[in-house]
């Protein structure tokens, strides 16, 4: 019976490839009025019986293009199309050898407006000056894919499992609906959250202000925007989903989102809570389960998600968010944007590190754990008003307000051990604090064209208000042992408040040299930043039992002024091919600080040097492009490395400013090269970047035989940081409905550090490389599995205690598979294994694997779901780094293993013909 059945399925097999026809297509694409190549025009082949995209390519800078595959449809049909160009259509029949050379094709100029329409929702790419632009129906995915399943499946766009989006190597930084913001410039609720049915085109772009975009400007070239075009039938109506879930170890989480758009007016709501490390946008999918990946945790409590801050704290949070967006056009000539966020949190972690120091003379080791609580509320609100006032004449005013309250509390046990590892001194703390902070911002952009030729000027005014008030209760002991030891204890309540006062204006006058060629911007940039800190600490009276005695050696008042003027000029060239940039400003630079409480401390210090800027930009044909910057800007010394205030908060570390600092001078480089080739679906992209410092701003630290360490700053030559990176990938289309991709890159880094030591100055060199393989099988609505395999070499090299050069090697396996069989059943399944041989104290290597259960029900509009978070109960965040004087070794609390039964439920009312249907929401 087996051997009947594989004869059955073999001979199936064959019956099935035996129809299918493999065909080379080519030829070159004119104009036929001026009878000159025509680049990038749109060539694609459909099936005759259902108009189905059998493959696809664009024209060279020739116009010449070919077309390579196999089809199981024997009848097929030719389209080639171009913007302003009337469209070209040929039906062939293919037989077992179709080798056609349709010789020179001459398109005219478009007769019918109409046609224009027809062609691009038609092609599956259309090339638009400097646009790319997607035609979503023809690109399969599963029936409730999102923005996010959509664009892995564009060619040149990659989508990684933090959500994080490139195109040819290069980051999207902004997501367009209708070319409006989509809450904020958040890109994950868009991606996530909008399905791709009711989007008709996928537009890319190089990302540009709304000044840039008004004037004409070329973009940013080193990020790129996406704009989501929602179909004209789709623009009026409700949409939205609400899902919540229930788990083991006490976990949930509750999501709703509804949004309704009437043509050029869009209101959208969400809501959400959960305690899994998760900012709740996600409605359970397995994609956000990873509670830390993509999720960057601040020094003040903070932690964002995509650049959007959310509440406070590491380890395990529970955090609820709440949001709204309006976007709206009034009249003519005002467009307006507003959003409002709250995001709280609160967290729990306790994080532990070992260390290992190398002095000249000798090591010494510390090991800390730290403790802490905090909880976090954050209020948010932007506006952004367009305000056109002819076709030359714009107005953009973004007034922007936050509201913050944060309350925490921690722990921390620190204790330092000599080569021997005896013990030298301890250190234990446990602190309290609560602040309040608000901020105001507002921008305003005044932008005029004048008359045809390019020529714009533009003026901006900025200002900035932020106040923070802190109230914090420290208790310390630190004590010392050895030949002369001693105990302090600290018991001190501190007030504090810090205030900056920003403005910054900026003015443009652009005058053409040639006409929409050739420019001369002529530029002046003034900011002022003043910022007033005072802090009021408070020793413990036992006698009184309040805190009254004034400790000045731990209290502050100043007034820290940061004043810039800079006068530019730039020269820009650009044409269809070419974009060329120099520019090059005069930087007076005024650093002023005013202590009322050690007038002694006063200082004013100004500077004089040179910002440079250079760039140019080369498209060779449609399908390559490279890209250099260079860059020469002055950083200022902060605050605390320039006010020569010793800072002995911790007595085990007393830090002190230097006013000799000088301006760290940065010399920066970039260059990025891609290149995809749309008919054998194949995509490299390369870059590399550098940054060589001159005053670069380094620690300058002793350390006694108590381990005590007093450190100061210095500036120093040789200092670099070079860092780069590539990427090769290649769709291979093995029939019609499985597809394999593959993908190889890597990335490299290479820095050059420096500190002194008790006077001796050492260097280190690290270099790391992390090459990475990945392949994707995708069988069209049936199953897909992804895997990927990187591993990070890293050896740091020290320029006088060569015996302690350290090599770190981490690998890492992911592996990610997602199966719909039965129809309506969903299975996806992540699986990680890290392996850090280095790493001491810590696990070495730990499985993480993920998985859920998804069901619909409802006629696809609800979903039944079971997710297991680390199944094997092994995760783990343990690390390790190396500077030029210590190796660490570190970890801190994680989410553990959970299971959650959940339930979401999506509606969408957009209707035919810009029909509206009301419904009532309870939930």
């Amino acid at each position: 019976m087996k051997k009947l059945l594989f004869i059955f399925t073999l001979l199936l097999t064959s019956s099935i490839f035996a129809q299918s026809y493999p065909f080379k297509i080519t030829g070159t694409i004119n104009s036929e009025k001026d009878k000159t190549a025509i680049e990038a025009a749109t060539v694609h082949l459909e099936k005759a019986r259902d108009s189905s995209i059998v493959t696809y390519t664009i024209s060279n800078d020739k116009g010449k293009f070919s077309l390579e595959g196999k089809s199981f449809s024997k009848d097929v049909k030719l389209f080639i199309s171009y913007v302003g160009m009337d469209s070209y259509s040929k039906s062939i029949q293919l037989d077992k050898t179709s080798n056609l050379n349709l010789g020179t094709i001459y398109l005219k100029e478009e007769s019918n407006i109409l046609s224009e329409v027809v062609i691009q929702s038609r092609a599956p790419i259309t090339v638009k000056k400097d646009t790319l632009e997607f035609n979503v129906k023809s690109f399969k995915t599963k029936k409730d894919a999102n923005v996010e399943d959509l664009l892995k499946k564009l060619p040149g766009v990659e989508v990684d499992e933090d959500g994080k989006i490139t195109v040819n190597g290069k980051e999207v930084n902004k997501i367009l609906v209708n070319g409006k913001p989509f809450f904020g410039n958040d890109p994950s609720i868009t991606t996530k959250n909008l399905t791709k049915d009711i989007i008709e085109k996928v537009q890319i772009t190089d990302t540009k202000s709304k000044s840039e975009a008004f004037t004409g400007e070329k973009g940013d070239a080193n990020n790129k925007t996406i704009n989501l075009t929602i179909k004209k039938e789709n623009n009026k109506g409700w949409f939205g989903r609400v899902s919540g879930g229930a788990g083991t170890d006490k976990r949930f989480e509750g999501a709703a989102m509804v949004n309704r758009f009437d043509n050029n007016q869009r209101f959208s709501v969400l809501a959400s809570t959960n305690n899994i490390n998760s900012p709740g946008f996600s409605f359970g999918e397995i994609q956000k389960m990873f509670g830390g990946s993509n999720i960057w945790f601040g020094g003040d409590g903070g932690f964002s998600v995509n650049g959007r801050r959310f509440g406070g704290g590491s380890g395990i949070i529970k955090s609820k968010t709440a949001g709204a967006t309006y976007a709206d056009e009034f009249g003519k000539g005002l467009d307006v944007n507003t959003n409002y966020f709250y995001s709280g949190s609160t967290s729990n972690n306790e994080s532990k590190s070992n260390r290992e120091y190398t002095l000249p003379d000798r090591k010494y080791f510390s090991n800390s754990t730290t403790i802490s609580d905090d909880e976090n509320h954050n209020h948010s609100f932007d506006t952004d008003f367009d305000i056109e006032i002819d076709s030359t004449f714009l107005i953009n005013i973004k007034p922007t307000f936050v509201f913050n309250k944060r309350e925490g509390s921690s722990r921390r046990q620190e204790e330092s051990l000599d080569k021997d590892n005896t013990l030298t001194n301890s250190y234990v703390s446990s602190a309290y604090s609560k602040s309040e902070a608000n901020n105001f911002q507002n921008r305003l952009d005044i932008t005029k064209k004048l008359g045809a030729k390019g020529s714009f000027i533009k003026a901006s005014i900025s200002n900035r208000i932020d106040k923070a008030d802190t109230e914090e209760i420290n208790k310390s002991t630190i004590e010392t042992f050895g030949s002369n030891p001693s105990t302090e204890n600290r018991d001190q309540k501190s007030t504090i408040e810090n205030n900056l006062m920003g403005l910054t204006t900026r003015l443009t006058y652009r005058f053409p040299l040639i006409a929409k060629k050739f420019f001369l911007d002529t530029k002046y940039r003034y900011q002022r930043d003043e910022r007033e800190n005072k802090e009021n600490t408070f020793d413990f009276n036992s006698t009184t039992q309040q805190y009254s005695d004034f400790n000045t050696g731990l209290s502050s008042d100043f007034i820290y002024n940061d004043i810039t003027k800079t006068p530019s000029v730039e020269l820009v060239y650009r044409t269809k091919k070419w974009r060329l940039n120099f520019g090059t400003g005069f930087v007076n630079r005024t650093l002023e600080n005013n202590d009322k409480l050690r007038p002694e401390l006063n200082l004013k210090k100004e500077y004089n040097n040179l910002d440079l800027d250079a760039s140019f930009r080369y498209r060779f044909d449609s399908k390559a492009s490279i890209y250099f910057d260079y860059r020469l800007n002055n950083n200022a010394p902060n605050i605390n490395q320039i006010q020569p205030f010793s800072d002995v908060t911790n007595p085990s570390n007393i830090i002190t400013g230097n006013p000799n600092l000088k301006p760290t001078q940065n010399h920066r480089a970039y260059i990025n090269f891609n290149k995809f080739n749309w008919q054998a679906r194949t995509g490299f992209w390369f870059y590399l970047s550098g940054t060589l410092y001159q005053n670069q701003v380094i620690t300058n630290t002793s350390i006694d035989d108590d381990l005590v360490r007093n450190t100061t700053y210095e500036n120093t030559d040789g200092g670099y940081d070079f860092w780069g990176g590539g990427s090769y990938s290649k769709k291979i289309k093995l029939d019609s409905i499985v597809s394999l991709q593959l993908r190889a890159g890597t990335n490299v880094r290479a820095s050059k550090n420096f500190n002194i030591l008790n006077d001796i100055k050492e260097g280190a060199k690290t270099t790391s490389i992390s090459p990475v393989f990945r392949a994707t099988l995708d069988w069209n609505k049936v199953a897909s599995i992804e895997g990927n395999y990187n591993i990070s070499f890293s050896n740091t090299k020290y320029d006088i205690n060569t015996n302690q050069n350290q090599n770190f090697t981490r690998h890492s396996v992911n592996i990610r598979t997602k199966t719909t069989v039965p129809k309506k059943l969903e299975w996806r399944n992540d699986i990680r294994y890290t392996y850090n041989p280095n790493v001491i104290g810590f696990n070495k290597s730990a499985w993480f694997w993920n998985a859920t259960l998804a069901y619909s029900i409802l006629k696809d509009q609800g979903t039944i779901s079971l997710k297991a978070y680390d199944l094997l109960n092994q995760n783990t965040n343990a690390q390790r780094r190396a500077t030029s004087n210590y190796i660490e070794d570190s970890e801190s609390t994680v989410l553990q293993q959970y299971f959650m039964l959940g339930f979401s439920w999506k509606f969408n009312s957009l209707g035919k013909k810009g029909k509206i249907k009301n419904y009532d929401f309870h939930f």
